[in-house]
């Protein structure tokens, strides 16, 4: 095999690839990348079991030929090298990368122990990249973090129509949005449950490209992904996901309006103090609300903004990282609170200053703490 190929094409190739390997491989050959040289095309390709990444890029290709090389120290290695075309060959049982006056000897792995890549299902829909991209990101927040609960690390699919709505619960919060799409068949209904992690990375790498092709496979334990000649395929998360969508309040009595900055700037500033597992506490009264934190002889603080109240006056405190979080996923210039009461959860959307209406396309749930006298 021998191709030649720009640097920062080939880095970049390689490092997107490379990012779908696992730190530790069930099988030495799965820390590698397998590449094709064939017809003026590169294609890398890396597998795990779980989540499999392939792409193509136009290369000059003076032999076609298959290698399979440690993709972490290729990765590393293009890096590293300087701004000027690559030349790669094989000879035996070795791989030589040269690029001016760098030149890298790398040792193969057994290309007949690498296992077959699982095809792409056929295209269920397409979505806006960044609408999903932006989706993705507001609603993994919520996701849970605790690998002894599995189910709860991934983020629940639900499509209907044209319709897709990402949820994600942690226990103490839950997040939902929705995205339109365009559907290869109208009236599709399915689920799929997909880590959070992965979605996260196919959110960030492939979500900048256009438009982002959706396919479930027919057996459901298959998600793929792909945009601008890139692809990637993962198992999708087995388990019954619980039926979260009830916790959103058929009502609610007392909403709250305020400015988005203004208020994770004070809720940023005000849980300074706020020690371990300690909350910051939000009164809401007419026109304004207080954020307060810490206690007794310990450090406090406060701070007071405006705010437009409808409905009784209520005092709530929530984790401050949680909040903070959930306020920085909001891209409105106000937020709404709704309320039942206050050990109820409460709910965050997105304000329409105009017309005070709330957009709902994304909603924010969040469990207060319990105060003492509550």
């Amino acid at each position: 095999m021998k191709f030649r190929v720009e640097r920062d094409v080939l880095a970049e190739a390689v490092s997107w690839t490379a990012r779908s390997l696992s730190p530790r491989p069930p099988v030495p050959v799965l820390a590698g990348l397998l590449i094709r040289a064939e017809s003026g095309t590169l294609s890398l390709a890396s597998f795990d079991y779980e989540i499999s990444a392939r792409l193509e890029i136009a290369a000059d290709v003076l032999e076609e030929g298959t290698v399979l090389v440690s993709g972490r120290l290729l990765a590393d290695i293009c890096r590293s090298l300087p701004s000027a075309p690559v030349e790669v060959t094989t000879d035996g049982s070795k791989v030589t990368l040269t690029c001016r006056n760098s030149r890298f000897n790398l040792a193969t792995m057994p290309e007949a122990e690498y296992p077959e890549l699982p095809r792409l299902p056929d295209v269920s829909g397409v979505v806006d990249g960044e609408a999903f991209a932006q989706a993705v990101s507001q609603v993994i927040i919520a996701a849970s973090r605790d690998d002894t609960l599995p189910i709860l690390t991934g983020v629940r699919l639900e499509i209907e129509d044209d319709l897709i709505t990402l949820l994600a619960t942690d226990r103490y919060r839950l997040a939902l949005r929705e995205v339109s799409w365009k559907p290869s068949t109208p009236g599709i209904s399915t689920t799929a449950l997909v880590k959070a992690k992965t979605l996260n990375e196919v959110a960030k790498t492939l979500g900048g490209a256009g438009e982002l092709n959706i396919a479930f496979s027919p057996d459901s334990e298959l998600i793929g992904f792909e945009s601008g000649g890139r692809r990637t395929t993962s198992l999708l998360v087995d388990g019954d996901y619980p039926k979260i969508r009830s916790l959103f309040p058929e009502t609610t009595p007392i909403h709250a309006m305020v400015q988005t900055p203004l208020l994770a700037e004070a809720v940023r500033r005000v849980s300074l103090v706020a020690e371990r597992n300690t909350p910051v506490r939000l009164a809401f009264t007419e026109g304004q609300v207080t954020l307060d934190a810490g206690t007794g002889e310990d450090a406090q603080a406060s701070e007071v903004i405006e705010a437009m109240l409808d409905g009784d006056d209520i005092t709530v405190a929530f984790n401050p990282q949680y909040l903070g979080e959930g306020l920085g996923a909001f891209n409105s210039p106000y937020v709404r609170f709704s309320f039942t009461s206050p050990p109820k959860p409460a709910v965050i959307s997105a304000q329409d200053e105009a017309t005070g209406d709330d957009r709902g396309d994304y909603r924010y749930l969040l469990m207060p703490v319990r105060l003492p006298n509550q």
